[in-house]
């Protein structure tokens, strides 16, 4: 399966505004702290491939995003980018039982945590794809497109996240291709931001 999405910046408010009017349907809102991992066997940021521990909560539960009651807890891998085009990529994702333990293997294996993204998300959906507003800690706010689809349906899915991110008001040419991951490493703060 490979994840088709399509990310800029953007103000929440025009946007909810914008879904609002395009009878999207509210999903739900998540606090999310995801710890990315490097690999002892290869440099994930030379092969643009990612390694994480998702730790999710809804917001109502209290407490922070490393809180470890009511917490649902993802492992996560993401291979190289596809096009030049969107941040299309093969990913594999499963639910895990015990946070602490696939530290555990994680540790035993060699991987050691990397950095930790911490963000704000509340989930439509719109025309048969996921909009996402992320607030994300130290970046500032973005909004999402994706779905997920087949190898040879990429470009289909691609242009049709474009054309809900234009519906909404967004500009799909001033789409970021780097990771959150990758811009806080980088120091891309909202201050600092390209148009």
């Amino acid at each position: 399966m490979y994840e088709v999405e399509v990310k800029v910046r953007a103000d929440h408010g025009a946007v909810e505004s914008a879904l609002d009017a395009a009878d999207a349907e509210f999903v739900g809102s998540v606090v999310q702290a995801d710890t990315y991992y490097d690999a002892p066997h290869r440099d994930f940021a030379e092969t643009d491939e990612a390694l994480r521990i998702r730790r999710e909560r809804d917001p109502e539960s209290g407490g922070d995003a490393d809180t470890r009651s009511a917490e649902t807890t993802k492992i996560t891998y993401k291979g190289p980018l596809l096009e030049a085009e969107s941040k299309s990529r093969e990913e594999h994702e499963t639910t895990v039982a015990d946070a602490e333990a696939v530290v555990g293997i994680f540790d035993g294996l060699g991987f050691e945590p990397a950095a930790t993204v911490r963000k704000e998300r509340a989930h439509y959906r719109l025309d048969g794809y996921t909009v996402t507003l992320d607030s994300v800690d130290g970046l500032g706010e973005f909004v999402e497109v994706e779905t997920e689809t087949e190898d040879d349906d990429i470009e289909a899915a691609r242009e049709g996240a474009r054309a809900v991110l234009d519906d909404l008001g967004l500009d799909p040419t001033k789409q970021i291709r780097t990771s959150y991951l990758g811009l806080l490493l980088d120091g891309d703060s909202d201050d600092d931001a390209s148009e």
